[in-house]
């Protein structure tokens, strides 16, 4: 009887990632999904777009950094059926083709702080340190969004100056950790506030432009 409360905590903890992790997925494939009709691609191109931006980060996380046997994508239909959800609605509801960009910006940015909290507390159960899963949960996020721009021709834009969207990860990520390690915090709770961090520094990066800078301009060049 002593076990019944941990067995519901751990039920609760396990079922709290599973959520976020879907809809990490779900948003990743969504915005791949709208990338994909944004360039006129086919049902087809749509389709495969959704399902590579959806399962992108997950498959880097579980086959480079935990290596826990096959990439849960893979093994839980779940995922599946939230790619393809993702791809319907996103061909059913994708709206004029002027409201797009702004759309594809809002999901992209909801599914960063997820997935960069599903792969900092994968890291963490794993037993790694901190800062391997501040990165794990960095690599997590932005791994899906640098397969798709690839895929689409675009320079990634976790490479380039301009607003912020790897940093945006690795606050939410930092947040996540700094909560859960030193600060004790309920996952649930730290894992809304991290994710709710990185969609606000994405979103407010946007709607104020605030840039990085290259590190060589071109006086620098000159």
């Amino acid at each position: 009887m002593n076990n019944v409360p941990h067995l519901i905590e751990h039920l609760n903890f396990d079922t709290t990632f599973l959520v976020f992790d879907l809809l990490a997925v779900f948003m990743f494939a969504a915005s791949g999904a709208l990338a994909a009709i944004r360039k006129k691609y086919d049902f087809i191109g749509v389709l495969m777009l959704s399902f590579v931006s959806g399962l992108g980060g997950g498959l880097i996380r579980d086959a480079i950094f935990i290596q826990a046997g096959p990439p849960k994508a893979v093994t839980d239909s779940k995922y599946l059926i939230i790619i393809l959800a993702a791809f319907l609605l996103a061909m059913i509801f994708h709206g004029r083709m002027h409201r797009l960009k702004r759309t594809i910006m809002i999901v992209d940015a909801l599914g960063l702080g997820a997935y960069g909290v599903v792969g900092a507390q994968a890291a963490l159960q794993e037993g790694l340190v901190p800062l391997a899963a501040v990165l794990v949960g960095v690599f997590n996020a932005t791994g899906a969004g640098l397969i798709r721009d690839v895929l689409i021709r675009e320079e990634p834009i976790i490479f380039k100056p301009g607003q912020f969207y790897a940093g945006a990860a690795i606050l939410g990520c930092s947040v996540f950790v700094l909560m859960v390690v030193l600060g004790n915090s309920d996952h649930t709770v730290a894992a809304i506030v991290a994710t709710l961090t990185a969609f606000s520094v994405r979103m407010l990066s946007i709607y104020f432009n605030w840039q990085t800078r290259p590190i060589l301009d071109e006086d620098d060049r000159s």
